[in-house]
């Protein structure tokens, strides 16, 4: 069967990998054509747009490039008409995959949605699309099957999360190898997670980092993102115990004591190596202030959304400062809340439906198709 795939940012790219080593095994004859990365290019297929040229964030960088995604979309639907697949697979990117589905939809061709935009944290509203315009849904996060099928009458397919299938397949790496490679010290690590963003990621590591004077027993490792220059980081490397890499943030996370991590899929990945954190989250005031107002969920963390209680301690705004940094990551150093913070993330993983992320959805994709 013929599979059209369309991932438009670095973890679809990843996402899209796994799922295609799965289609692969669930249909040999596959054939596939891709929006996608180097993770899915080294897989197979057919990679039709890499999705370096699709990533405009932020409302002025769109506005500026509207006349390329215009032309990007063109482009797919010319793509999918000439090579006619037997299914095409959207992986999150809602902006871009959804006027693509509607589109497709139209035509009557069948429609799977990977990885679901996360309407039930703001756009609720696009449910009715989401209905009128895919045949399948395969959700990652325990929680949005009741949200789906309990709250709004859609039948979907909770299929467990693929970070547990790409952490899995990552071969660790002996710590000294990784210290050595590094440049690091013998000390225990604390990793700091900044995020992907310039703006973010400077304010955020100013506060992160004000604390490493008070923790001098330990080296705090700032994982740069895959996005950024060096130079956005080395004004923050100030002490001896503040050290740097790129591009290694597994590696760094399965050697780590403790993390101080933003908000974001980074907050599960890090739980899912077993790493006690701290949630920091800090905006503009006037960030924060339209966040509120649109965003209206209990916590900001994917943790505590998926076990809906209070796992990992979220400073935000007012309450992510110095002082409550400081305390926040003695108590996941040296008491017991670090052990029981450990046994919960036990029990997240056990939410998540364990490994077979892609294995699943790519069964349900092909068994669909052949009935």
């Amino acid at each position: 069967m013929k599979y059209y795939i369309i991932a438009g940012e670095a973890s679809g790219d990843l996402h899209g990998s796994n799922l295609m080593k799965s289609l692969y095994i669930e249909d040999p004859q596959a054939e596939i054509r891709f929006w996608g990365g180097d993770l899915m290019q080294q897989v197979g297929g057919t990679l039709v747009k890499h999705y370096r040229e699709l990533a405009f964030m932020g409302f002025a960088e769109v506005v500026f490039n509207l006349k390329t995604i215009f032309s990007n979309i063109k482009y797919c639907k010319t793509d999918i008409l000439a090579f006619q697949p037997d299914v095409i697979v959207f992986i999150d990117y809602p902006g871009f995959n959804m006027r693509i589905a509607k589109w497709a939809k139209q035509l009557r061709m069948k429609t799977h949605y990977y990885i679901s935009p996360q309407i039930w944290a703001w756009k609720e509203n696009r449910i009715k699309d989401i209905k009128r315009d895919f045949d399948k849904l395969y959700v990652i996060l325990p929680f949005e099957k009741e949200f789906y099928e309990k709250k709004h009458g859609f039948s979907v397919d909770f299929v467990g999360h693929p970070l547990i299938d790409a952490i899995h397949n990552q071969k660790p790496i002996d710590r000294a190898v990784f210290l050595s490679d590094n440049e690091l010290e013998e000390k225990p690590i604390i990793a700091i997670l900044p995020g992907s963003r310039k703006q973010e990621i400077t304010k955020m590591l100013e506060l992160m980092l004000s604390v490493a004077p008070d923790f001098k027993s330990h080296q705090f490792v700032i994982a740069g993102a895959p996005s950024q220059d060096f130079e956005l980081y080395a004004p923050f490397l100030k002490s001896n115990n503040i050290k740097f890499i790129a591009n290694r943030t597994y590696d760094l996370l399965r050697n780590a004591e403790a993390a101080l991590v933003t908000s974001g899929t980074a907050t599960l990945e890090t739980a899912l190596f077993k790493v006690p954190e701290v949630v920091c989250y800090k905006g503009s005031w006037a960030s924060y202030q339209i966040a509120k107002r649109i965003i209206t969920l209990k916590y900001i963390s994917l943790v505590n959304l998926i076990m809906d209680a209070p796992i990992v301690t979220e400073l935000i705004q007012n309450e992510c400062n110095k002082k409550r940094i400081k305390t926040e990551l003695t108590l996941i150093l040296t008491t017991d809340r670090r052990k029981w913070m450990l046994e919960q993330f036990d029990a997240l993983e056990t939410r998540l439906g364990g490994i077979g992320a892609s294995q699943k959805t790519a069964h349900l994709i092909v068994d669909n198709l052949k009935k």
